[in-house]
């Protein structure tokens, strides 16, 4: 029997994004039916992952995350340690990721990539690769300068008139919501809602499996 695949998402109080994120699970778990595959969060809802590492005998962990910020470092290596389970790199950085944002850019004078704000130093790095790769300015959300609605602001003093905001953001939640009143023309839809993030998770989960070996051997 394969490992288990332990998807561990971020978690949000939207009862729209927590569907999003339970039917892309269940988009990988009809793409690789012959897999356990079980769902935790690394904060907001329940089961933690902490709780749900105890419950399997063999698993390969993959953060359903854009980044290895804190809830990579921390959380789920604090969840993990004792164990042979490996954890994968989180979904982003990576091309799959800057192809979707792309594709669903409209034409626009000026692009803002809108993403969570954090300290983690790493995090912001991947940010700003990010953004440089779209030609986009940055802007965040959750507290952190500049804010997407300043980032807006600014472009339209310049004379942008037609203003995109690609959302760097796996589900929809608060975060995603306030960009609806930052003044833009139009928004990205959030990435768990293209297919094509489906085969990069199946594709963390094989990685893993050829470079470390199961914990039950």
């Amino acid at each position: 029997m394969r490992p288990t695949l332990l998807a561990v998402a971020h978690g949000t109080r939207s009862a729209t994004g927590q569907k999003q994120i339970r039917d892309l699970v269940a988009a990988v778990a009809r793409r690789r039916p012959e897999l356990d595959i079980r769902l935790s969060y690394a904060d907001v809802q329940q089961p933690r992952i902490g709780a749900v590492v105890p419950t399997v005998r063999d698993a390969v962990v993959v953060p359903l995350l854009l980044s290895a910020g804190y809830h990579v470092r921390v959380d789920i290596a604090d969840a993990v340690a004792g164990t042979r389970f490996p954890v994968t790199a989180p979904l982003g950085p990576d091309d799959v990721l800057l192809d979707s944002l792309t594709r669903h850019l409209p034409d626009a004078d000026a692009v803002v990539l809108a993403a969570a704000g954090s300290s983690d130093p790493a995090w912001r790095a991947s940010v700003q690769a990010l953004a440089g790769e779209l030609g986009a300015h940055v802007g965040y959300v959750s507290g952190s300068e500049p804010t997407v609605a300043a980032v807006v602001a600014g472009l339209r003093e310049q004379g942008a008139r037609r203003i995109a905001i690609a959302a760097y953001l796996l589900a929809e939640g608060l975060f995603y919501r306030t960009l609806h009143r930052a003044g833009a023309d139009a928004i990205t839809p959030p990435l768990a809602l293209d297919p094509a993030i489906v085969p990069l998770i199946v594709q963390r989960y094989e990685s893993a499996l050829l470079t470390t070996a199961p914990a039950s051997l």
